[in-house]
């Protein structure tokens, strides 16, 4: 398939608003969410584009979870603040010694711009950074501005159960499913509304994107948004795969195909393989890896990798879910579920967490019928989707 010209939101504020700026650009004093992916279509960073066309008006930069260079590797590694070498601008971490801008970081600007390539997953923690920038500037008064880029895995599916109340954390704030289906700026929207935020927001959106598309289906460039997601294929498993953060399997961090690859030195692939039989959408094929860090560093893991071959068919929280079910139903004197802390929760299970439900790790660990409970969940799933369309953007084809 020819990939198809999608302009992001930075591409159409430089292209058609830089000769007529709206009132929350012209001669403001602008701050800027971002990290290493936040570039143009020509693969132009959007903090130098931004220099460059306005100049004199860019006083901050923010950063989400994995720090200003996307360097820092896990989870719960913080970043510190820094200044920007060449611009001589103070880049404010969000996932350090605070994970909410504070008041000294936004008194010098008056708009807060955000530019962060999303993955379309409930536990991305980079939605949640957006939450936070949206309730600060409600509360200090400033304006928020999204500039809009591509759901990578599409905006036309969602799966998964929503999250409950109890068990929000950073990997979960809101009500939302697993594959969640829409664009950063579709869902600052959304919550803007759902959550009472009421922040004053703009969005500068794309064109040429529809939401039928998947990354590759255009004419952008990938750039890894974090360290662990480097390919469109990684985010493309993602929405299952990242349920193993919570458990002792390794999810392939530490390797060059993380979520992709899955496994640990206690399980036979032979006998996973022959319980879970074909899954539709995708081929599991065993292998071995060693990481090089994180879970079973330096430990031959014996485990699958998962080859998307339809992905309209492939439902990847409802597949990794019948993975994870199968290994702790053969290996159960091996597997354990990892334990707190995560993501700043000290008390919580981590996999309840990721998964938004402990009733629904009991049902796992209980042999409930993986497909039954996909069932159980499309009433919460209609709801969603009657609820967060009113706020897409884009059409469908």
């Amino acid at each position: 398939m020819q990939p198809q010209k999608v302009d992001l939101g930075i591409d159409a504020l430089i292209n058609d608003l830089i000769d007529s700026p709206p009132s929350w650009l012209n001669k403001k004093r602008l701050g800027l969410l971002l990290n290493p992916a936040s570039v143009n279509s020509d693969i132009v960073s959007t903090a130098d584009l931004l220099h460059q066309y306005f100049p004199g008006q860019l006083k901050a930069l923010f950063t989400p979870q994995h720090g200003y260079h996307a360097a820092k590797q896990d989870n719960m590694i913080e970043s510190d603040d820094l200044v920007h070498r060449h611009m001589n601008i103070p880049i404010y971490s969000l996932y350090g010694k605070t994970r909410i801008p504070l008041l000294h970081m936004l008194e010098n600007i008056d708009t807060l711009i955000i530019d962060i390539q999303d993955v379309g997953t409930r536990v991305y923690t980079f939605i949640y950074t957006v939450s936070y920038c949206m309730e600060a500037a409600k509360q200090h008064g400033k304006t928020v501005v999204i500039l809009d880029r591509p759901n990578p895995i599409s905006g036309n599916y969602i799966e998964g159960n929503c999250l409950e109340a109890e068990y929000c954390s950073f990997v979960g704030r809101y009500s939302i499913p697993m594959r969640h289906g829409l664009t950063i700026a579709e869902f600052a929207r959304y919550i803007n509304d759902i959550a009472d935020i009421h922040c004053e927001l703009d969005i500068v959106p794309m064109k040429g994107w529809h939401r039928n598309m998947f990354f590759d289906e255009t004419n952008l460039s990938w750039l890894a948004p974090s360290p662990n997601m480097p390919t469109v294929s990684t985010a493309m498993v993602y929405p299952g795969q990242v349920i193993f953060e919570g458990t002792n399997i390794s999810e392939g961090r530490g390797t060059t195909q993380p979520f992709e690859i899955i496994g640990a030195p206690f399980i036979d692939t032979d006998i996973l393989l022959k319980d879970l039989g074909e899954i539709s959408g995708v081929y599991l094929r065993p292998l071995c890896f060693e990481p090089t860090f994180n879970k079973w560093n330096n430990e031959l893991c014996y485990g699958v990798q998962l080859h998307v071959t339809d992905r309209k068919q492939y439902q990847p929280y409802t597949t990794s879910l019948k993975i994870l079910q199968t290994i702790i139903q053969h290996f159960p004197n091996e597997f354990q579920w990892k334990l707190p802390p995560y993501e700043y929760e000290f008390e919580k299970m981590p996999i309840d967490l990721i998964i938004g439900s402990q009733n629904i790790r009991k049902k796992i660990e209980n042999n409930y019928n993986i497909d039954e409970l996909e069932k159980s969940w499309q009433s919460e799933l209609t709801f969603f989707k009657e609820q967060s369309k009113q706020y897409y953007l884009y059409p469908n084809d």
